[in-house]
């Protein structure tokens, strides 16, 4: 354990499938696991939460969601039981105050947006762990102001690590054949590497405002795996480092950026 400011990631997890591959973003997760400091516990924001208002879980042992269909079956019978944390989550509740955070005994778990990549990460499954819910009826600039509240957790031994794809249009995925980026992907994935350290009043941030981007509507025609770069991003200082710990454009429409805050 150690008493160091936690650093805070956006990992694009892209496919399912990549918990059961090792190529360069899993490698570079499992990585990012043995090199950062070891957290005291995590607080996991997935693009598959995607909800009316705010919810975190709050069980003991929150279960593994296999939300997806059409996978091979030792996908379905990998399992990632980290303990829950119902203080920690309680510790949300009254850090994002005065926003109203439901406590979930039961109904949610862990998707295969946080397991699939903290699968990586700590394979032992023995830090304690919760998932934050993303409000759909919010815009942008409000995700952002919830991350830079999450930042002092930050400095409570626990990591913060958003996951979802800044690029993530699956009509326009090339399943077979040329998967060159599109384009629009590629300017767009350029766009947001451009604007992480940008500095000014939120309204105008270039990050909030993604859909003023040429590419933006194509490259998100839904913000449910956009938002989560923003609860990381809003975790910065304005002084750390950020890094970029892999990047790389999957099947044409599908970036699997990964962002480092600290």
């Amino acid at each position: 354990m150690t008493n160091q400011r936690m650093p805070a990631l956006f990992l694009g997890h892209g496919s399912p499938m990549n918990v059961l591959e090792d190529n360069l973003y899993t490698r570079c997760w499992h990585h990012l696991g043995e090199i950062l400091p070891r957290p005291k516990a995590i607080v996991v924001v997935s693009a598959h939460w995607f909800t009316q208002g705010t919810g975190v879980t709050a069980m003991e042992k929150p279960k593994t969601i296999h939300d997806f269909g059409g996978f091979p079956q030792a996908l379905y019978d990998t399992h990632y039981p980290a303990p829950g944390s119902p203080e920690l989550a309680q510790r949300l509740v009254e850090l994002l105050a005065p926003t109203p955070v439901a406590l979930d005994k039961e109904a949610w778990g862990f998707d295969h947006g946080s397991w699939g990549v903290l699968i990586k990460m700590y394979p032992d499954a023995d830090i304690p762990m919760v998932q934050l819910s993303i409000d759909k009826t919010k815009p942008a600039a409000w995700h952002l102001e919830l991350g830079k509240k999450l930042a002092a957790l930050r400095d409570e031994g626990v990591m913060i690590v958003a996951s979802g794809n800044v690029v993530h249009n699956l009509r326009m995925v090339r399943w077979q054949g040329d998967s060159q980026p599109y384009p629009w992907a590629e300017s767009f994935n350029d766009y947001v590497k451009e604007n992480l350290t940008w500095q000014g009043p939120i309204a105008e941030h270039p990050l909030v405002n993604y859909l003023s981007h040429e590419g933006g509507l194509l490259s998100n025609p839904t913000p449910d795996h956009y938002l989560p770069l923003l609860y990381a991003l809003g975790t910065w200082d304005g002084k750390e480092p950020i890094t970029l710990p892999v990047d790389g454009i999957e099947m044409g429409s599908l970036s699997m950026l990964s962002v480092q805050i600290g």
